[in-house]
């Protein structure tokens, strides 16, 4: 018997899929628009201030998609892996107090990972810090679908960048 967490389930189940289309609640399961999305939804615009601010932080800067996050975004797409990040940040950012607050987003493995470190949208006191989104509150659909657009605008740019090898220390 396999042990299941009774939080994850709930909260998925509160959360609005930002990914869905409006669909008529009567729509036959034939006609079912989720059954092949062709492209991404519209979400909200980025300012071009927040590219500014994030280059100017030496931190922020330094990440960029390695070998194997490319070769997953390439093999996944980029509307699997949003899918991925609108699951991410509603379990792991949106909730008021989230568990393991500031630990909580790994370091790599999926490119969503490293483009929450590289916006700013990896924690609860970075989103309050670079996003003017108060922490110790939940975050509504609007504002998810806001963190959804920079890491999905990140990872478009980072993509069809030309891969950079890691700077070698001076070895003075």
């Amino acid at each position: 018997m396999t042990r299941r967490q009774a939080g994850r389930d709930r909260a998925q189940a509160q959360q609005p899929d930002l990914f869905a289309p409006a669909a008529p609640a009567s729509t036959p399961a034939s006609e079912s628009p989720r059954a092949a999305p062709a492209s991404l939804p519209p979400l909200p615009a980025v300012p071009p201030e927040l590219w500014e601010r994030l280059a100017y932080s030496r931190f922020r800067a330094r990440f960029h998609l390695g070998a194997k996050e490319r070769e997953y975004l390439a093999t996944r797409g980029l509307p699997e892996v949003m899918t991925h990040a609108a699951d991410f940040i509603a379990t792991r950012l949106a909730p008021a107090h989230p568990e393991k607050d500031g630990r909580q987003t790994p370091w790599r493995g999926h490119p969503v990972f490293i483009a929450q470190h590289a916006t700013g949208t990896c924690c609860r006191g970075c989103v309050a810090k670079w996003h003017a989104m108060p922490a110790g509150q939940p975050l509504d659909a609007t504002q998810q679908a806001y963190i959804l657009s920079v890491i999905q605008e990140w990872i478009r740019r980072d993509a069809t960048a030309t891969p950079q090898s890691a700077p070698r220390p001076d070895p003075r």
